[in-house]
């Protein structure tokens, strides 16, 4: 029975992952006439050109800042989503929650450019309340960037918290307000960490494709979105440089899983404490 799903997982998975990595050692590109050889020589990126370090830092601070912001705002969402019980309240909101995944990522992201750029929407509404106020559109910067990032990624931060969020007893937050707990104490000794399973998998499924990411930064960022999902798109796309945009794609996987390995072992060693 689970044939077909492993046969598809093999296809769509691992035979082009594995074809990627083979290309990550090679020379030149597969479909060229050039003579291949292999070699580590692509994986000296980092070395032989610097600036890719400055790129890598600025797509790493970029997936945290939008990280950040989807887990704060996320989290009270999902709270306000798992205790609402009025009329259809749920319902509505889960709908307004969805409404990103409904629409083209592509449309999505040119919608903020005229609500971000000079004389847009933001503008529109800021010169209604101070007709003499001056511009406040920032397109083309690095925060652009992370308001289409968080916009974009923040329904999956919202519903893995509201997963672990729903499963929270009532009758253990009434029982820690009926002992005189502040709402504040409830929320950082009861709440938080029993909702940390659903922030920690919003984080995997935020952070992972953001910093990877180069929609968003190219059209919201300008020259200032230079990226590592950016730089591979151009090695694939224009440079056709398959093995660097390869090896590129690898060593920014490798930072990832080691990112995320510091962070569980820092929480398992909480939770054991």
């Amino acid at each position: 029975m689970l044939l077909p799903t492993y046969g598809w997982l093999t296809l769509a998975v691992f035979i082009p992952l594995v074809a990627m990595f083979t290309f990550s050692f090679m020379t030149a590109t597969p479909l060229g006439n050039r003579p291949i050889i292999f070699t580590l020589k692509q994986y000296r990126a980092f070395i032989d050109q610097p600036y890719l370090v400055g790129v890598g830092i600025s797509s790493l601070l970029i997936g945290f800042w939008t990280t950040f912001f989807c887990a704060v705002l996320g989290f009270f969402a999902a709270l306000a989503l798992a205790r609402a019980t009025i009329g259809r309240t749920k319902e509505v909101l889960l709908i307004l929650i969805l409404l990103p995944f409904w629409t083209n990522g592509l449309v999505r992201v040119f919608s903020w450019t005229m609500v971000l750029r000079e004389g847009g929407f933001l503008d529109y509404i800021l010169h209604m309340i101070a007709p003499e106020a001056g511009s406040i559109g920032f397109l083309y910067t690095r925060p652009a960037i992370v308001v289409g990032l968080v916009h974009g990624y923040l329904p999956y931060m919202i519903l893995t918290c509201y997963i672990a969020l729903s499963t929270i007893d009532d009758a253990i937050i009434e029982a820690a307000f009926s002992l005189g707990a502040r709402w504040w104490v409830v929320l950082y000794k009861i709440l938080l960490p029993m909702a940390a399973p659903g922030l920690i998998s919003g984080a995997v499924l935020t952070f992972v494709p953001v910093i990877g990411s180069f929609m968003e930064p190219r059209i919201l960022g300008g020259r200032v979105g230079v990226t590592m999902g950016t730089v591979i798109e151009d090695q694939f796309t224009q440079a056709f440089n398959w093995p660097l945009g390869a090896s590129l794609s690898f060593t920014l996987l490798a930072v990832v899983l080691a990112i995320f390995a510091t962070f569980s072992g820092v929480l398992k060693r909480g939770s054991v404490a």
